[in-house]
């Protein structure tokens, strides 16, 4: 059955090719592999669509009820020589199942043994202050390098390839089979040189031909200061080096970002929880505490302070990755009730009771004190974001 290409871009048949653009361009954003890498293969397969649909000939081959990027071509027809076969002998489809256009044309000939690398991607556990910071990093890779004894050629000394004798250098090969419209010409990629019309009949001993070796190399990785677990740092021509010595493609570093301690990080945001003593919440105080990058920033307690209050430090949060303006530190205020009094200290809570014993007690609803279960509120805090 034929791929569904309209479907993927969310399209009708007769979508204008504006429309198919504007439906691509959407999509790519959304699914793009740096903006959300879970999805890199329905972002292939997006841009693939929108390959096909915005070729007028490939297009047209869809609209027939053909796939113009498959070798069965439209399906449908038991037995060899379906219209796959047909569309190959009348437009001269080349190995990959693709067509070529015109009548009587071949196939689309030998492609280059020198091919683009792939990507890599490796994973980096940071702490929170490293991404806070920025900070310099040494990884080590395994992967495939340009060869060093026939530096990508693939060759053995001063020995040369030679034209494939089974295709004789077309990189393809011709067959005749019968079919519901009598006998076809069908062309398929070359079994013996995979396309590239040559071969190498003496290949390097290091690389046995391929012009690439697998190596462990270690290099430096800048982190930039903001980074967010999740994020990726992309290097440059620093992933695999391709077939024949190809240029390499790119390496990709995901950060994966460890729990800290004291901290709950909430994009550019953080939240602590700071236990006051209950003095202090009743009378206001100042508390010192350090912030991700160690430096002591003081906190004020309002007198009457309650558990829970939050009092907002600006500026003392994570850096904004871009750019570099922090954002707020939360700190959650707990008060502390001690357990252990001394006489003195018994007596003057006594007093104090005394005093406000004539307070209206005040009910708090069942949905506030659900809420508040299971645990102490840096707890309930942790668990908060840890849900999202």
């Amino acid at each position: 059955m034929a791929k569904d290409y309209y479907g993927v871009l969310g399209v009708a048949q007769g979508a204008s090719d504006q429309e198919i653009k504007r439906a691509y361009r959407k999509l790519a954003r959304e699914l793009h592999p740096d903006v959300n890498p879970s999805e890199e293969e329905r972002f292939k397969e997006v841009s693939t669509a929108y390959e096909v649909l915005s070729d007028p000939e490939k297009r047209r081959i869809v609209d027939a009820g053909g796939d113009p990027l498959s070798s069965a071509g439209s399906g449908g027809f038991g037995g060899g020589g379906g219209f796959g076969d047909v569309f190959e002998a009348f437009f001269g489809g080349g190995g990959g199942g693709g067509f070529s256009g015109g009548f009587g044309g071949g196939g689309r000939g030998p492609r280059s043994r020198v091919q683009p690398g792939e990507p890599a991607l490796v994973t980096m556990q940071l702490d929170l202050e490293e991404c806070a910071s920025g900070v310099n990093k040494e990884i080590t890779v395994d992967t495939a390098i340009l060869c060093d004894v026939c530096t990508g050629k693939g060759t053995n000394g001063k020995s040369k390839p030679r034209t494939c004798d089974t295709c004789k250098g077309a990189g393809e090969i011709q067959a005749v089979q019968r079919s519901f419209l009598g006998q076809v010409m069908t062309v398929r990629q070359c079994p013996t040189c995979m396309g590239v019309g040559e071969v190498i009949p003496d290949p390097c001993h290091k690389c046995g031909g391929d012009g690439r070796v697998r190596s462990r190399r270690t290099m430096t990785v800048k982190i930039p200061a903001g980074i967010a677990g999740g994020m990726r740092v992309r290097l440059t021509g620093q992933g695999e080096v391709g077939p024949g010595g190809g240029p390499a493609g790119d390496l990709y570093v995901e950060v994966k970002e460890r729990r800290h301690d004291t901290f709950i990080r909430d994009e550019d945001d953080l939240h602590c929880t700071i236990k006051v003593p209950i003095a202090d919440a009743a009378l206001g105080s100042e508390l010192t505490i350090n912030t991700i990058f160690d430096d002591p920033v003081t906190v004020t307690i309002p007198a009457g302070t309650q558990p829970g209050q939050v009092v907002q430090l600006r500026g003392q949060g994570m850096p904004h990755l871009n750019t570099g303006v922090r954002g707020t530190l939360h700190a959650h205020l707990d008060v502390v009730v001690p357990t252990k009094l001394d006489a003195a200290a018994t007596e003057t809570l006594k007093r104090f009771r005394e005093q406000t014993i004539d307070d209206e007690v005040e009910l708090v609803s069942a949905s506030m004190v659900s809420s508040g279960a299971g645990g102490g509120l840096f707890s309930r805090l942790r668990n908060a974001f840890a849900g999202r």
